[in-house]
């Protein structure tokens, strides 16, 4: 299982309108079962333990800002897989994520037949609002890579 940086091919204006920044990792994954539910299940909807405890401490750290700390909340959808409100989905495609006043991101999780197998993408975009949101995602990027790279290895397990 190789999990690869690849080029971003969504198109961010349409799912994210005014997104300063993308990134996608891709994996290929034996059989055609899995549609794009199933994938962002097996990725986001179960995390490691390293990676609650960093949301534990990622969500002590913005409170006193006053930033979500989840995507749950009464003016979100009630369809959510983890803590991210699903915002639509196909069985070749879903989006999740959600707005603040920071910053606007969404997670799109990408199934494609691929040969004797698929490929699953996960792209990330996000918009900043401020120098809040700025600064944030300057000091989540290292950790995003990994994290990222971590979850997409579950659709695999």
């Amino acid at each position: 299982m190789k999990i690869r940086e690849v080029k971003p091919t969504v198109d961010a204006d349409a799912l994210l309108a005014g997104a300063q920044f993308a990134d996608a990792f891709g994996l290929d994954v034996d059989g055609h079962t899995l549609d794009a539910r199933q994938a962002a299940e097996r990725m986001i909807g179960r995390a490691p333990r390293w990676i609650d405890a960093l949301v534990t401490v990622r969500n002590i750290l913005v409170t006193p800002f006053g930033l979500k700390t989840s995507g749950a909340g009464a003016a979100t959808p009630r369809d959510m897989i983890g803590i991210f409100p699903v915002i639509s989905q196909t069985p070749d495609r879903l989006v999740a994520g959600f707005n603040d006043s920071h910053l606007d991101f969404r997670v799109v999780v990408d199934v494609a037949t691929h040969g004797l197998g698929q490929q699953v993408t996960a792209t990330t975009l996000v918009k900043t609002h401020n120098w809040l949101g700025r600064t944030y995602l300057a000091i989540i990027l290292p950790f995003h890579r990994l994290v990222v790279r971590t979850m997409l290895a579950q659709v695999a397990a």
